[in-house]
């Protein structure tokens, strides 16, 4: 059973439009989050969850045991990998976490989180590589090795990258905005903290010239399913992700984009 922490200070980090208040006694570890999110801090008053965190050295075994476990119980998610346990009640709206003190734990705690939260409000967290360009965001999406690093590393001067690895993409209506992430893949390089509405998603192969290609739209359901990052074993939630899935492919146009590693490749998808 975890207990509140009696913090002196909250680091606030706002994600998607989401801001989460992470409290903690350790000073050296608030730093270390300051640092890992920084251009993606929010306001602690204006918080919309809130974690408790406490610091712990896992053992050798335990971290050995990296398989992630992600269930309910009792209407309260419980999170758990070798370097973290976590509880989180969406209801209360606050959570605790023991952790090592990697900010990779955390990291994961917040993708899980923000996954739960949005997979209720038809939007979803998805491997794919995003920008901006002018007032419209696009997004690249693929396996590894599809090309998503290659696509962020040349986007023109004039494109904003929001995340070379994993999108955050939250429903308006009958649109949706693409957000910044903090997620970095090989790029090594945050997003920024901005969002623009989705203009087209691009499911990316690598070729010898540069071609967008339509795609059926059962394949493309199938591809963005496949890429959709969702950890919890919930009936009600995988359903609602599915449909999220459906959904989003209904409203936003679905390519396929055959590329060259160039930087041709961008007055294509201009």
């Amino acid at each position: 059973m975890m207990t509140p922490i009696a913090a002196t200070e909250a680091v606030s980090i706002e994600i998607g439009g989401t801001v989460f208040a992470l409290h903690t006694r350790h000073s050296v570890f608030r730093g270390l989050i300051k640092d890992r999110y920084a251009g993606f801090l929010g306001n602690s008053l204006s918080s919309d969850f809130a974690f408790d965190i406490d610091l712990y050295e896992p053992s050798e075994s335990s971290l050995a045991d990296a398989d992630l476990e992600v269930k309910v119980e009792s209407g309260e998610w419980v999170l758990k990998r070798g370097d973290f346990t976590a509880r989180w009640h969406p209801d209360t709206r606050h959570g605790y976490i023991r952790q090592s003190y990697s900010p990779y734990a955390i990291d994961c705690v917040l993708r899980i989180v923000h996954s739960l939260i949005l997979a209720r409000q038809g939007g979803f967290l998805v491997h794919a590589a995003s920008a901006i360009c002018g007032e419209k965001a696009f997004l690249f999406s693929g396996v590894s090795g599809a090309g998503k690093t290659t696509i962020s590393r040349l986007a023109p001067p004039d494109a904003t990258l929001l995340t070379d690895e994993i999108s955050y993409v939250r429903r308006e209506g009958n649109r949706y905005l693409a957000y910044g992430t903090p997620f970095a893949g090989e790029l090594a390089r945050v997003g920024e903290n901005r969002c623009a509405p989705l203009s087209a998603l691009f499911f990316l192969e690598k070729g010898v010239q540069n071609k967008i290609e339509p795609i059926a739209p059962v394949e493309a359901i199938q591809r963005l399913l496949r890429n959709i990052l969702f950890f919890a074993d919930d009936p009600e939630l995988v359903k609602l992700v599915f449909l999220a899935a459906c959904e989003f492919a209904s409203l936003v146009p679905l390519y396929r984009l055959v590329f060259f590693p160039d930087q041709r490749v961008w007055d294509v998808i201009r």
